[in-house]
């Protein structure tokens, strides 16, 4: 590989000349400007990243973590993020924790010493604690968290309106007849899943319906969890409509529902949350309450990008309102 001393000797000028061409730091004689730019070309010579980001404490790499790249929300979102910083010439590097915190906390530490100039969060299950204290003893690189806070991380937060959007969500059943509406929700300890939870519960008893304990199941928020818990709930019976934690697990829903020649929408309706693209392939296109999630991705390296530049500004919260994203997968219950 080339070094900066080859190319030196090749354009027959210092290196101090080379390093003048390439990082534009002081003027060069058109001459010696021609020779390093034609020995640079004839060597396929590249400066060294690591070496600048030593001198100007700037690497240009932003890190990316999210619990579960092979939900289409985060795919969606690292797109958006990913688009942004494009078009600032700043690079990715994305890290799939797979909802583990020691994963998570090895991904954070590499990425610290990769000397990233900022980070999105999307935090993994448990070790909040940690993260916050790996964040600060690494004096407080920019960050950005998406969607899950973090208690003790002072950083600006993108998310969603949860508990608005469950509300959302159970309203548009229950404008079209449903009372018997199922919920079921992503991990208990999760601040999404228990805003969700309460959104749904609420909405319900102020149309005053007061759900029955076994209407409301806990899961994780993978496809497999909404399928095992809906065969469970519509072994039952009892319930015409499903809202499921998220977009990924209400396929689940309609993949069992399938199985159990359950037709959607006429016999079971069922709404998602988080209005992935995907949901608007499968069949029964899926009703869902979301956002623009690429737009989400945006906004969230948009703030990062501002927080280069302003450090110690007051932390912002940007606080995304779900809309209903309406498919094929509801309409009125069935008639008894």
């Amino acid at each position: 590989m080339s070094t900066i001393k080859d190319v030196a000797a090749r354009a027959g000028v210092s290196f101090t000349t080379v390093s003048h061409v390439l990082n534009g730091t002081r003027r060069v004689s058109e001459e010696a400007r021609a020779r390093v730019e034609q020995a640079v070309a004839e060597m396929g010579y590249s400066p060294s990243a690591v070496a600048r980001a030593l001198k100007t404490s700037e690497t240009f790499i932003f890190g990316v973590l999210v619990p579960d790249i092979t939900n289409p929300f985060f795919a969606e979102l690292t797109r958006g993020i990913e688009d942004r910083c494009w078009q600032t010439d700043y690079s990715v590097f994305l890290c799939n924790c797979d909802d583990d915190g020691g994963r998570q906390d090895r991904y954070l530490q590499t990425l610290i010493e990769r000397r990233v100039d900022g980070l999105v969060l999307a935090a993994a299950a448990g070790e909040a604690a940690e993260v916050a204290k790996r964040l600060a003893r690494s004096n407080n690189v920019p960050t950005v968290v998406v969607e899950r806070r973090i208690p003790g991380l002072d950083a600006d937060l993108v998310r969603i309106d949860h508990d608005a959007g469950a509300r959302l969500a159970a309203g548009h059943l229950l404008e079209k007849g449903h009372r018997a509406i199922a919920c079921l929700s992503g991990p208990s300890d999760f601040d999404i899943s228990r805003e969700r939870t309460a959104g749904w519960l609420a909405a319900l008893r102020e149309a005053g319906v007061e759900p029955r304990p076994e209407w409301m199941l806990t899961g994780d928020f993978s496809a497999s969890a909404g399928y095992e818990m809906a065969r469970s709930l519509l072994a039952r019976g009892e319930v015409t409509a499903i809202l499921a934690g998220n977009d990924v697990m209400a396929i689940g829903v309609l993949r069992a529902a399938a199985e159990l020649g359950i037709s959607v929408p006429e016999q079971l309706s069922v709404i998602g949350f988080d209005g992935i693209d995907l949901g608007g392939y499968v069949h029964p296109g899926l009703t869902s309450v979301g956002c623009p999630i690429h737009e989400m991705g945006g906004t969230t390296a948009s703030l990062l990008l501002e927080r280069l530049t302003n450090r110690e500004g007051s932390r912002r919260e940007v606080i995304i309102k779900p809309r209903i994203i309406e498919r094929q997968s509801v309409a009125a219950p069935p008639r008894t």
